[in-house]
């Protein structure tokens, strides 16, 4: 997957838009500054460093934040269609959380947190187009972006705090304290934090399919063309690769080994 130039412009003029309308007070114009200050370095961002993971292109990281806003209001509509109380939190701390679930993965101050891959074995055999920055402290995606908000005076409210904190769901570890709970005084007062999940999880297996399924698609397509072949008998030599492979089957007394060459 790639953005053209003007693909990542308007993707960055998307992104400020939801600022400008959904975020109140004065924190709009914080959170403005903000991104306005490292808009190069976020602007150009990828969501991941893996091409396996999703949106693992420059521009990748602010295209996925947008997917992530939109899917939050559909998601918001649909579980207030559905009966569940909306009075618990606001549009606005819906969509501030949406806008900043992922911010932790932009670095510090000083440094990006994903840079170039220098290893071609890495970028070739694994598909890491980028790695980690070894100068940048370790910490997790939402406590990074946390820190950043309040170190730069963007304040937010508890129920943005607990959205962004568990926004991976139990897919991390660190979120079982506040979601595997089976006592009610000590499960979230909210729906906030699952409607901000399921639009991430919504939004990173729809540009996974984007990225992938085409591409699984078309060796699934290849493979069976070639079975396809064999059992036509139409590959060089297949009436010979048929004969042996007919043979062996039939002087096999395993199930198990006669299952895995008819398979072959």
């Amino acid at each position: 997957m790639k953005l053209s130039a003007e693909q990542i412009q308007s993707n960055w003029e998307i992104f400020l838009n939801n600022i400008e309308v959904h975020i109140t007070g004065e924190r709009k114009q914080k959170l403005l500054d903000f991104y306005k200050k490292y808009e190069e370095r976020i602007m150009l961002m990828p969501a991941a460093h893996k091409k396996e993971y999703h949106n693992a292109f420059p521009g990748g990281y602010v295209e996925h934040v947008n997917r992530v806003v939109r899917c939050s209001l559909k998601q918001c509509t649909l579980w207030k269609e559905e009966g569940a109380d909306m009075t618990t939190f606001t549009e606005e701390e819906l969509v501030f959380s949406a806008i900043n679930h992922d911010l932790g993965k932009m670095g510090d101050e000083e440094n990006e947190s994903y840079i170039p891959q220098t290893d071609k074995w890495r970028r070739d055999k694994l598909g890491e187009d980028y790695m980690f920055n070894k100068k940048v402290p370790f910490a997790s995606v939402p406590d990074r972006g946390l820190f950043l908000l309040q170190s730069h005076g963007i304040q937010y409210s508890f129920n943005e705090m607990l959205a962004i904190q568990t926004h991976d769901g139990l897919y991390d570890e660190a979120n079982k304290k506040y979601l595997f709970s089976f006592m009610p005084e000590q499960k979230p007062r909210t729906s906030l934090p699952f409607i901000v999940h399921q639009a991430d999880l919504m939004a990173a297996r729809i540009e996974f399919e984007r990225e992938w399924l085409p591409k699984l698609k078309g060796e699934q397509g290849s493979l069976d063309k070639l079975k396809e072949n064999y059992t036509l008998g139409t590959t060089p030599n297949s009436s010979k690769k048929l004969s042996t492979k007919t043979k062996a089957l039939g002087s096999m007394k395993s199930d198990g080994l006669k299952d895995i060459l008819d398979n072959l």
